[in-house]
């Protein structure tokens, strides 16, 4: 876990957060308007907090039973709810999962002035793709995925929302390109992984319209995916 955030506690951020049984518990702390790519409750939603949920590296969600006698779900969706229940996380819950150890969560933070915005980021590459390539079947869980969860103080419209999602993605795949990720088909230039998710948790200070790449929230959360994503590439 990066140090620079404080462990992993309310204390360091003004967003509390903890991980408990290898899964990222994120305390919004009242209901707050997401958007996010999420396999459990993605979309639009107000939700009360997010999980990012580890998984074994060659995790599979099915209904079958397994060999060993373990029981596995085939809707991720449905698999993540229960996690949710089990470890009491403030309902409605975002649910996402990633194969990259809770050891590696990176927290960092960007402010200017009173504005701000906290970012959490599980970092993987093995499932890289570039966009437009022939597709593959994931025959394992997300292994590889990128997953970033960015929480600002600001009331965002639902298009500053999207804005955001969109240099959020920008941010991302400009730290791949200046790691060289290649794809896993061996080309060069992967953009991202076949599984990547990403969440925007508005807030509800000062109310902003726009958020590009030409504004100041916009010109805060590219760097701090930057600053994520590379740091999640080199560790």
């Amino acid at each position: 876990m990066d140090k620079e955030a404080g462990g992993g506690h309310c204390d360091a951020l003004v967003t509390c957060f903890d991980v408990k049984d290898q899964t990222l518990v994120i305390d919004l702390g009242t209901p707050r308007r997401v958007l996010s790519s999420a396999p459990r409750l993605g979309g639009l939603v107000m939700a009360r907090s997010i999980l990012n949920h580890q998984v074994p590296e060659h995790f599979v969600c099915t209904s079958e039973a397994s060999g060993d006698g373990r029981r596995r779900w085939r809707d991720p969706s449905r698999y993540l709810g229960l996690v949710a229940e089990t470890l009491s996380a403030p309902q409605p819950c975002i649910g996402l999962m990633t194969a990259v150890l809770m050891r590696r969560l990176i927290v960092l933070r960007e402010q200017w002035e009173n504005l701000w915005v906290e970012g959490f980021f599980t970092v993987g590459v093995t499932n890289a793709v570039r966009a437009g390539e022939p597709t593959v079947e994931l025959r394992t869980s997300p292994a590889g995925t990128i997953n970033i969860i960015l929480v600002t103080n600001a009331a965002l419209s639902i298009s500053a929302m999207v804005t955001l999602v969109q240099v959020i993605t920008e941010s991302k795949t400009a730290s791949l390109l200046a790691q060289n990720i290649p794809s896993q088909s061996g080309r060069p230039g992967a953009t991202g992984t076949g599984t990547d998710a990403v969440v925007v948790a508005s807030g509800d200070e000062g109310r902003l319209r726009y958020s590009g790449t030409h504004t100041k929230i916009g010109e805060l959360a590219g760097r701090l995916v930057m600053k994520g994503v590379t740091r999640g590439l080199t560790m």
